[in-house]
């Protein structure tokens, strides 16, 4: 259907460009485009049927090194470049949203310039040749509702974040995002669990790194397609859990696990604690 062609496309700004999850996958803010727009492409590879199915043809990507260079500093344009695409049809807004992500002491390409203490998602126009340079076919008119489900599914994570986080609220009241990195190709340990019950694997893997005040803690996201129930087509599954680096994130995942079994009282700071519903 024209509404699952959408499912896939959200991160294909973010999965290589940037230096820059508790429970079983939940579903987390279901998010889904405008009722008259919808998306096309697919950034993320195949990797077998358990990953969901692309909606785009590999005869549907084009094939060039987007050559052309940027004035401004004479390297390759891509996916910061605010110029338009090749062989772009109709213009694209350059604007740029703000998120409520706060960026920690690190700043990326795609952040120079953004006069702001936190991340600012790209535009249109900068999403559109992020993923011509990719090797993907855009279309010009599906540029609204790509960002605008690639931003909601962002707050959505950070929110996710910010529960774990709240567990240390004592010592961190105010948490920063240093840095995300895509890895669709790698399945987490939870997932590949998962998928051996039965359940799809998921179609995207990010690991975002958060400064909690000068000490480094790493989550690992996957991302689900979940089901349609008919009202809204696209819905999205998040399982955000910080990883297995260190003792104190064993102990955050015990600790959670137990407050949500009842087996401790839960800290007025972890009210809003992760969900755990299964994959779809």
């Amino acid at each position: 259907s024209e509404h699952s062609r959408s499912k896939m496309v959200l991160f294909s700004f973010w999965r290589k460009d940037a230096a820059c999850a508790s429970g079983e996958p939940s579903q987390s803010g279901a998010t889904s485009p405008p009722a008259d727009q919808t998306s096309s492409g697919c950034p993320v590879k195949q990797r077998g049927a358990g990953a969901g199915e692309c909606p785009v043809r590999p005869q549907a990507q084009v094939d060039h090194p987007m050559i052309f260079l940027d004035p401004r500093n004479n390297m390759q344009a891509g996916g910061e470049s605010q110029y338009p695409g090749l062989n772009q049809s109709q213009a694209l807004p350059r604007s740029r949203s703000v998120s409520s992500i706060p960026r920690a002491d690190y700043t990326p390409g795609h952040q120079e310039n953004t006069d702001s203490q936190n991340w600012v998602y790209p535009s249109e126009q900068m999403f559109f040749n992020a993923m011509q340079r990719k090797g993907w076919k855009p279309s010009e008119k599906d540029m609204s509702s790509v960002v605008a489900i690639h931003n909601a599914v962002n707050e959505r994570t950070w929110s996710e974040v910010m529960k774990w986080e709240t567990l240390h609220c004592a010592t961190c009241a105010a948490p920063k995002l240093l840095k995300f990195q895509g890895r669709p190709d790698d399945y987490s340990p939870k997932a590949r669990i998962y998928s051996l019950l039965g359940y799809k694997l998921p179609f995207d893997r990010h690991d975002w790194v958060v400064d909690r005040c000068g000490h480094k803690v790493r989550y690992v996201i996957d991302f689900y397609v979940g089901k349609s129930d008919g009202q809204k087509p696209v819905s999205y599954f998040l399982d955000v859990r910080p990883a297995l680096d260190d003792w104190q994130s064993v102990v955050d995942r015990m600790r959670m696990s137990a407050m949500k079994n009842g087996l401790i009282p839960s800290k007025a700071a972890a009210v809003n604690q992760p969900s755990t519903s299964g994959p779809q």
